[in-house]
């Protein structure tokens, strides 16, 4: 082994019951370097990343840091050795300060000062660029905020090793950006940088070399230089996969939802719509862009029955009595009692989409028992539907009665995404359907979603990624602080358009092209 090898991986193996996550993996991580593990949902990417920071122990294989084998039996191990992860989801106490939290890593000091505390924070953030009061309240922190102080956590315990599992996934161009150029700034500090993704543009951007694991095995390694999109994706796959959305002409497009005057407020008072105009048409997908928070979420929510307005409609055309009828103050169990088809694939997907608890076939009946007139469940059905989108999507699991819970964060999306589409809707709603997934499954959705815009759906696409909403959508609508700043034609505007309407702090006079 070179002596520049930080960590290195030797025949590890590791199942679970009767399925094999990781399979004879052997790898290297090299000392100043940020290494990206690639690899579909499933393929035991973070479950290897888990043996690393000791949350897993390996049925097969060894561990070597620094040339020399050790035991990671837990996360106390894995930091005597210098190893520290930052999770997708953040393990952080909401009333305590980012100190706080910080100094809860550190099991060895019973008797610190914070005033200490609070001055290493602040000294660690400084030196790689991070901006962070120490003194901050967690539950007044954005994401990258939080995310930061699970970073800091790490750096906090002199770890040498970071890995870090999806840390672009809920982070604004903005964000990343930052995010880069600290990494890139431990990386000239001599740390070795661990980065799990899904973002291919992200891995080609920021990363040395890319590790990529296909069915649990460790395919290749090979240098960032040397790689494209392509490339990369082919070996995660294991076949040439075409990166196109075929994007049909909408036929025959009605006017199937009309938002006129639609303003909200939230709970501690601030306007999150303003005067939201605009319609959705059948057989086209409208894209929504804007930067986090812009408002997305809230107008979805809306939509479907889940947030509270202050004023305006949303007119639904039905399409079988021709009836205009007013969504607006309506509950989602009225607005389904009502024959009004709207489907919503929430950000939040087990949050709000499905029960962490229950089983793949248990989560499809959320969907139906209420149609039930027998005192006996009809689970036929629903375990049928269950085995149709495994296959379909290609989920990872060992069956329909697997816990939603166990599954990788791309495995759920791909279970919520396809129960939403199985209702038939009229009108389908999808907030971040490819949040976590590989790009191989991404394109999947895709299509589904095109599948559904032939069928004559109105879809309506929240997502993060501009070259996909030009590439999908029929007309795109870019909202920023609450209001619409613009409406455009997906086919002709440029991404540069869209981005400076993404923030553009006054509502636009006119709209890009006639979007309307």
């Amino acid at each position: 082994m070179s002596t520049n090898t930080a960590i290195e991986l030797r025949h590890i193996t590791k199942r679970f019951g009767s399925v094999v996550a990781n399979n004879d993996v052997s790898l290297e991580i090299r000392k100043g370097e940020i290494l990206s593990v690639l690899g579909e949902n499933g393929c035991g990417k973070t479950t290897l990343m888990n043996m690393i920071a000791g949350i897993y122990y390996p049925d097969e294989g060894e561990i070597l840091v620094d040339g020399k084998p050790v035991i990671i039996r837990s996360p106390k191990d894995a930091f005597k050795y210098k190893i520290g992860m930052v999770h997708q989801h953040f393990k952080l106490v909401d009333i305590f300060t980012a100190a706080e939290n910080i100094v809860l890593v550190d099991t060895e000091d019973k008797h610190y000062k914070m005033n200490a505390v609070n001055a290493k924070v602040k000294e660690i953030a400084d030196r790689y660029g991070f901006n962070l009061d120490p003194k901050k309240k967690i539950y007044e922190m954005s994401v990258s905020e939080k995310q930061t102080v699970e970073i800091i956590k790490v750096l906090y315990k002199n770890s040498d090793i970071l890995i870090l599992d999806e840390p672009t996934a809920v982070l604004t161009p903005q964000e990343t950006e930052m995010l880069f150029k600290v990494l890139r700034k431990m990386r000239e500090d001599g740390k070795s940088i661990i980065i799990i993704t899904h973002k291919l543009h992200e891995v080609l951007e920021i990363s040395d070399r890319v590790a990529v694991l296909r069915k649990g095995e460790h395919i290749a390694t090979v240098d960032t230089k040397d790689a494209t999109e392509s490339s990369l994706t082919e070996m995660m796959v294991g076949q040439k996969v075409s990166l196109n959305i075929n994007r049909s002409e909408p036929v025959d497009s009605v006017t199937r939802l009309k938002v006129i005057g639609l303003s909200a407020t939230s709970k501690d008072g601030v306007k999150v719509l303003d005067d939201i105009n605009f319609e959705a048409k059948s057989g086209e997908i409208l894209g929504i862009a804007g930067i986090a928070g812009s408002g997305q979420r809230e107008l979805l929510e809306a939509i479907a029955g889940l947030q509270p307005l202050e004023s305006g409609e949303i007119d639904y055309n039905d399409p079988k009595t021709g009836d205009i009828v007013n969504l607006r103050d309506k509950t989602p169990l009225q607005i389904r009692n009502m024959g009004v088809r709207l489907s919503f694939v929430p950000e939040d997907r087990l949050g709000m989409g499905l029960v962490g608890n229950m089983n793949i076939t248990d989560n499809m009946m959320l969907r139906s028992y209420r149609k039930g007139k027998s005192i006996f469940v009809d689970r036929e059905r629903p375990k049928n539907l269950a085995e149709e989108i495994i296959e379909e999507l290609q989920v990872n699991t060992p069956g329909v009665t697997t816990p939603v819970r166990r599954l990788s964060g791309g495995n759920v999306q791909k279970v919520l995404v396809g129960r939403e589409i199985s209702a038939a809707p009229r009108v389908l709603m999808v907030a971040y359907p490819v949040r976590g997934l590989d790009i191989n499954s991404s394109y999947t959705i895709y299509n589904l979603l095109n599948e559904q815009k032939e069928k004559g759906v109105s879809v309506i696409f929240v997502g993060e990624d501009l070259d996909v909403l030009l590439e999908l959508c029929d007309r795109i609508l870019v909202i920023n602080s609450g209001r619409i700043t613009g409406i455009c034609d997906g086919r002709t505007v440029t991404k540069e358009e869209v981005g400076l309407l993404m923030t553009k702090s006054e509502k636009a006079e006119k709209e890009v092209s006639d979007g309307q």
